[in-house]
């Protein structure tokens, strides 16, 4: 585990903050769990996250576990692992299994066709792990029912065909009992952007074939060198390189990997990083970008800090390089430590919930709700919703966009959120580089509502400066929740409608692309976005 500061005036501005938090003690405090570091605000919410500095001992237990359960499973002729989860409880496990090639079906989407590709898989080889800390996460649920009922039709008894992770006690873990479910139990004093390492990361990763025991080793052997007090201590000196750009308005963490080994590291930083410090009007912005070579990296301006994930540092400010296990604790040590320089609680996410709840709320209302408003205009196969922002001077898709692009304010950024099927849709990704290179921006891609659970909570808590594409597309085939009254076209599309209603009531533009033809629509938004500006 290795770690960089390649500007020297950052180095000597971090070295000289981490010499304050070496008098403080910081680092073994955090390993001793004291719940004082950031402040009396925190130290309830605190006292009841920090078991993720341990993880590396006390999860070790589970590998036996886990393996004894993998070969149970074999010998039934059950191989293929399909995980139902959000947000900590999909990123790391998805990070773990791409790293080490297993294969691992990563449900956290209500995109119908997604849902509907993996349950065209071979269900009776099929085991579906559901994680989450309660149970209540709406999309998860959703699978669960959707897979349970479907084992049943298929006359597959879900006993033998669903694992349960869930905190003990929790709702989720009441009902898996009574249906006689396999339950393993979490840490329930582990955040879920902190539980890479507790049985929301081990179980669908130790199913599926990864070395869950190698990761544990790894993470061991970096938490002996991140809870030492030493200005060498490389999570302190990671947290206070961060903290120091914050201050100095650099408020974006520009992620590009330069061969670190690790597949999709950014994906999972991006949820820590975001959620942990987005709050009350600060914090700091992850963008991930596709390589050093990307628009946003290369270019990155005085608003942005560029971290090289990997050995070689490609004009970075900062690298970070290590195994797998070890960048975990790494950048989870740096993220605690620059929330303290920074003054936040990291451990809450206050604002995560009002998205939900306006979900919530169109999905109750009646038929013909304003989850269904009327667009603005329509451009092809392009419904465009702006609402009284957009002016009525815009008759394209390309107006549209320039009018979002130009909305934005100094130093802000572009979100493009895409509620779309993330494996046939892939080449949506594309739109984040071509849309920085037009606007001069730092522009973030996430899928909805998968981001909703990451950089989520930072568009609503983090700094006010961003600006919103949302594309939703036609679901030519749905698929009904078993005992919801609802779809999941429906509930996809009030996730969208319900994040942008939050948005725009906290004053940030939101244009909403509605493509009535996936396949045309993107073809046609790619074209008007690379269409030279006029």
């Amino acid at each position: 585990m290795s770690l960089q500061v390649l500007d020297t005036d950052l180095l000597t501005e971090a070295r000289g903050l981490a010499e304050g938090l070496v008098d403080d003690k910081v680092a073994s405090s955090v390993a001793a769990k004291d719940a004082t570091l950031w402040g009396p605000d925190a130290e309830s919410e605190s006292s009841k996250r920090l078991n993720w500095v341990d993880l590396a001992s006390t999860s070790r237990p589970l590998v036996d576990t886990i393996t004894a359960l993998r070969e149970k499973l074999r010998s039934a002729g059950i191989h293929r692992v399909v995980l139902a989860g959000m947000g900590g409880s999909s990123l790391a496990p998805e990070v773990i299994c791409r790293t080490e090639d297993v294969p691992l079906v990563v449900l956290d989407t209500t995109d119908a066709a997604q849902v509907e590709d993996a349950l065209a898989g071979d269900l009776a080889a099929t085991v579906l792990v559901v994680s989450s800390k309660s149970g209540s996460t709406l999309e998860t649920d959703s699978h669960y029912r959707i897979f349970s009922g479907r084992f049943t039709s298929e006359g597959l008894d879900p006993t033998e065909h669903i694992v349960v992770v869930t905190d003990p006690g929790s709702p989720l873990h009441e009902r898996a009992e009574q249906a006689g479910l396999t339950v393993i139990n979490a840490d329930p004093d582990v955040g879920g952007r902190y539980s890479a390492l507790t049985a929301f990361g081990l179980v669908p990763t130790g199913l599926a074939g990864a070395d869950i025991g190698r990761l544990l080793d790894d993470a061991a052997a970096a938490a002996e060198v991140l809870s030492v007090d030493s200005t060498d201590n490389p999570g302190l000196l990671l947290g206070a390189a961060l903290g120091a750009r914050h201050a100095a308005g650099a408020e974006k963490v520009v992620l590009a990997d330069t061969g670190s080994g690790i597949v999709g590291f950014g994906d999972w930083a991006e949820q820590l990083v975001a959620e942990s410090t987005g709050k009350q009007g600060t914090g700091l912005l992850p963008v991930v970008v596709e390589s050093v070579d990307a628009p946003g990296f290369a270019d990155a301006g005085p608003d942005a800090t560029t971290v090289a994930v990997g050995p070689e540092a490609h004009g970075a400010r900062i690298a970070t390089a290590g195994p797998l296990g070890g960048m975990f604790l790494l950048w989870e040590y740096a993220t605690v430590v620059a929330s303290r320089l920074i003054g936040i609680n990291p451990f809450d996410q206050p604002d995560v919930e009002a998205a939900k709840s306006a979900a919530r709320a169109l999905l109750d209302a009646p038929p013909g709700g304003d989850s269904r408003a009327a667009p603005n205009f329509t451009d092809g196969v392009i419904e465009v919703f702006g609402g009284d922002w957009l002016p009525a001077t815009a008759h394209t898709v390309a107006e549209a966009v320039d009018a979002l692009l130009a909305a934005a304010p100094d130093r802000g950024y572009l979100a493009v959120q895409a509620y779309l099927d993330r494996i046939a849709d892939a080449s949506t990704a594309v739109l984040r580089a071509e849309l920085a290179r037009r606007s001069g921006l730092q522009v973030t891609f996430g899928w909805g509502p998968r981001f909703l659970h990451s950089t989520g909570q930072y568009h609503k808590g983090g700094h006010q400066n961003g600006v919103y594409l949302q594309i939703t597309g036609s679901v030519p085939s749905d698929l009904a929740v078993p005992d919801r009254p609802y779809t999941l076209a429906s509930l996809q599309l009030a996730q969208a409608s319900g994040d942008g209603r939050v948005l725009h009531e906290r004053g940030r533009p939101v244009l909403r692309l509605h493509l009535t033809d996936r396949e045309a629509g993107l073809a046609q938004l790619a074209g008007s976005v690379a269409s030279p500006r006029g």
